[in-house]
């Protein structure tokens, strides 16, 4: 597996990136045991940079994983809500604390919007420079489904980071298309920012044309990795052919198979509205007492975490 710099990072990264968040309880709920494995594997298959988020609640699984791997081989990548020292400090903590580690190599604020939500988590940003000088922290960054996060990551220069979602169609860009978002991170790539795209399949929504849709990603020459889902040994195969080779060969598909993932509702919601106050893609929504969720949806599965009936999934 090829590995390249995170931009002026000096963090050597795989050119693909384990995205952790479909093993979670919230899509295919792997055990411990099981989701350590896989990133265990992925590793002896040369991939050594994983993306997570606290939110996630999956630091168990990398935590096992590192029993079996060096830890300087291996770069984390992880995401806080925080906008206050107080808050960005328990996300610190709980992250060193649950994956077992001395250091995050990426922290970075979840889905920034612009330039005003940015500022608004400042407290955040200048706790994390202090514990970067102390050696907790390795690196900073945003994660973001807008344009105007992107330029905001572009703009600021304590953000070093950039982890944007980026596909050929554009699905999930919640506020322009994908050339205006390719615009923005070649200026962010001008600059020595590092970038790791997320969603290049759409969340699911370009599995028939998987092969063109990741080739479309992996052509972009200022994208350092891209991070995709792996619940299987299949698919980290079918992703480690994808980048290296551009297809994947008719035997792992075959095991894969062309399953669409989809999210499903069970039919005891109570129709609360909260799913639909967390998605910032307007992707589901309360129809006849029922969350339903629309095309707008890219299947993160973030809705499913405020469900106080835990009726929803993706699977």
């Amino acid at each position: 597996m090829d590995k390249t710099t995170l931009g002026n990072t000096g963090i050597e990264v795989s050119r693909l990136c384990f995205g952790s968040l479909t093993m979670t309880p919230f899509q295919a709920n792997l055990s411990i045991s099981e989701g350590a494995y896989l990133i265990e594997y992925a590793h002896s298959k040369g991939i050594n940079f994983i993306d997570t988020a606290e939110i996630y609640d999956n630091y168990e699984y990398i935590k096992t994983a590192l029993k079996n791997i060096k830890r300087e081989e291996f770069h984390i990548a992880t995401k806080t809500y925080a906008y206050t020292k107080e808050l960005a400090r328990d996300s610190l903590d709980l992250a060193l604390k649950k994956l077992g580690t001395d250091y995050i190599d990426i922290f970075l604020l979840h889905e920034q919007e612009s330039i005003h939500t940015v500022r608004g988590h400042f407290e955040a940003i200048e706790y994390f420079i202090k514990q970067k000088e102390k050696g907790k922290i390795k690196s900073i960054g945003i994660s973001t489904h807008r344009v105007s996060g992107a330029e905001a990551a572009r703009d600021v220069d304590e953000i070093e980071v950039i982890h944007p979602i980026i596909n050929k169609y554009g699905i999930g860009i919640q506020d322009g298309n994908v050339e205006d978002m390719l615009k923005v991170l070649e200026e962010i790539h001008q600059k020595g920012k590092g970038i790791y795209a997320m969603k290049p399949l759409g969340g699911g929504h370009l599995i028939k044309e998987v092969e063109s849709a990741f080739n479309f990603v992996k052509s972009i020459p200022y994208i350092h990795s891209i991070a995709i889902g792996m619940q299987s040994t299949n698919e980290i195969d079918a992703n480690l052919s994808l980048m290296e080779n551009g297809y994947i060969p008719e035997s792992i598909k075959a095991k894969i198979g062309t399953k669409k993932r989809k999210l499903i509702v069970a039919d005891y919601c109570l129709g609360c509205g909260k799913c639909v106050d967390r998605c910032t893609h307007n992707g589901i929504e309360v129809i006849d007492g029922m969350a339903t969720p629309n095309e707008n949806c890219v299947l993160c599965g973030y809705c499913a975490q405020v469900c106080p009936e835990f009726c929803i999934k993706v699977i």
